[in-house]
């Protein structure tokens, strides 16, 4: 008899929450193997193809390739010891609510009622485990029961029964992202009914929670309110018109033209946007900048390429010389942990250095990246960035930059002030290097010259610091033999 096994979308790592179905590889019906991939998805650092833990045939699908489902919610459902369809249940793609209230009407056992009947808590049964150890989905513990709220007898397909929190105790909020927006607009989640599975607060609750606010506010006349109320019931902080702040932002976009087009921040994109406002909203930056003679730089690329071998980038060179710089001042090699009040030094240089691709900016890292010669650090931003415009960076692979090199030259401009990568304590920017009149030599001739900034964060160093960082990197530049005396 085939027992019923639901898959939920596993904790991917890295503190990530939510994920969007791009592209499902199984169809409903269609028999599976253990570890076989069947969805992909776009988390916030990458593309991730998901492998099932389960072998046999899938009953239903759970999300349309678009959606975005938070972790712990259903992906799909597969018959373990089947290899044919599983009646008329499988019948094709369902929505998460859809699809538990019909597995709890009769579709089969639950994760765990399975779990009881086999005696097997490996995934895909006694006999045989996952060999992709995903959260969650372990080869060699026994599988952690899981109590999943099911709907009442004779609901057939309606919504399920979710688990309502008690006035007192834990809400099922599974997303710091979702705990910090509803604290930003000051709403008490105790009160907000969630619609994600087994009562889950999802992102679009809390965000439902506050047009409802700012409507209720509207309906009100709000210039005329002076001490508004909230959706939970507490005082909401007046400002002149007698709105919180947050209500303010949201009814000033309310005005726009209906035909204005509106794409959601979502994946990498919105990954991008809440790092860039976290670290201009934490770091206190500062940004210095120096004008640079490259022509020898340019001068010995050439020469190093002319005699074969392997071929060095100008990006790889640049790498070379931040890592050369970051050892003559590890100050700038360093994060701020705030809840211990102390700034963390890192023995390793991981280089992250910026890629533009079409789902966004991205920033591969370079792993111990001063251990690396130039050559070796041309191959291997080779492969980063060929693996950023085809989506197939993992998450090692974005992760843990300990400091980063923008080369923002690419797109034709001389200079930036760029945003740090948080949680690091600095970023070198490099500007196009164009032919521009230079005083050399003392004779006025026509160089190549660059633009290199320093965006750091100021609780980590000094200017000093800083400004001898970008000499040093602007010394190099100028004259690369500089690199000798720092192997």
């Amino acid at each position: 008899m085939a027992v019923v096994r639901e898959f939920t979308l596993p904790d991917l790592g890295e503190g990530l929450t939510e994920a969007t179905v791009v592209r499902w590889l199984v169809e409903v019906g269609e028999v599976v193997a253990v570890d076989q991939p069947v969805v992909e998805v776009e988390t916030a650092k990458a593309l991730v193809d998901v492998p099932c833990p389960y072998g046999g045939v899938v009953t239903a699908r759970f999300g349309d390739e678009g959606s975005e489902l938070p972790v712990g919610s259903p992906l799909l459902t597969v018959a373990v010891g089947s290899t044919a369809p599983a009646g008329p249940g499988a019948g094709g793609d369902r929505t998460p609510e859809e699809g538990m209230g019909e597995a709890g009407a009769g579709t089969g056992p639950t994760t765990s009622d399975a779990a009881s009947e086999s005696g097997a808590g490996k995934p895909g049964g006694a006999a045989e485990g996952s060999g992709n150890v995903l959260v969650g989905y372990g080869t060699s513990a026994a599988a952690a029961r899981r109590r999943r709220v099911r709907p009442a007898a004779g609901a057939g397909t309606a919504e399920p029964t979710r688990a309502q929190p008690p006035e007192e105790g834990p809400v099922p909020v599974i997303s710091p992202l979702v705990r910090r927006l509803a604290r930003e607009h000051g709403l008490d989640l105790r009160e907000i009914r969630g619609t994600g599975p087994e009562g889950l607060i999802l992102r679009t609750d809390v965000e439902r929670a506050v047009r409802a606010r700012s409507a209720a506010a509207a309906s009100t006349g709000a210039s005329g309110v002076t001490g508004a109320t909230s959706v939970t019931g507490a005082p909401a902080a007046a400002d002149p018109y007698g709105m919180t702040g947050a209500e303010s932002r949201t009814l000033a976009y309310e005005g726009l033209p209906s035909e204005a087009e509106r794409i959601p921040l979502r994946g990498m994109r919105g990954a991008a946007a809440e790092k860039f406002r976290r670290s201009r909203q934490e770091i206190p930056d500062a940004t210095c900048w120096v004008d640079a003679d490259a022509t020898e730089l340019l001068a010995a690329r050439r020469e190093m390429n002319a005699v074969g071998g392997a071929k060095v980038s100008l990006l790889a060179l640049l790498a070379r010389i931040c890592t050369a710089a970051l050892a003559r001042y590890p100050q700038l090699n360093a994060a701020v942990d705030m809840a211990a009040n102390e700034i963390v030094r890192l023995p390793a240089v991981h280089l992250g250095f910026a890629a533009q691709t079409d789902r966004g900016l991205v920033v591969p890292v370079v792993r111990d990246a001063h251990r690396r010669t130039a050559e070796g650090l041309t191959a291997e931003m080779a492969r980063l960035t060929e693996a950023a415009r085809t989506g197939q960076l993992g998450l090692a692979e974005l992760t843990h930059g300990t400091f980063t090199l923008n080369n923002y030259g690419v797109f034709g401009v001389d200079g930036s002030t760029p945003i740090i990568n948080h949680p690091e304590a600095a970023m070198l920017g490099v500007g196009r290097i164009t032919a521009k009149p230079w005083v050399h030599e003392g004779e006025l001739a026509v160089r190549q010259v660059v633009q290199l900034s320093l965006t750091f964060d100021h609780r980590v160093c000094d200017g000093g610091t800083a400004g001898g960082f970008l000499r040093f990197v602007a010394d190099c530049v100028e004259r690369p033999a500089v690199l000798l005396r720092t192997v």
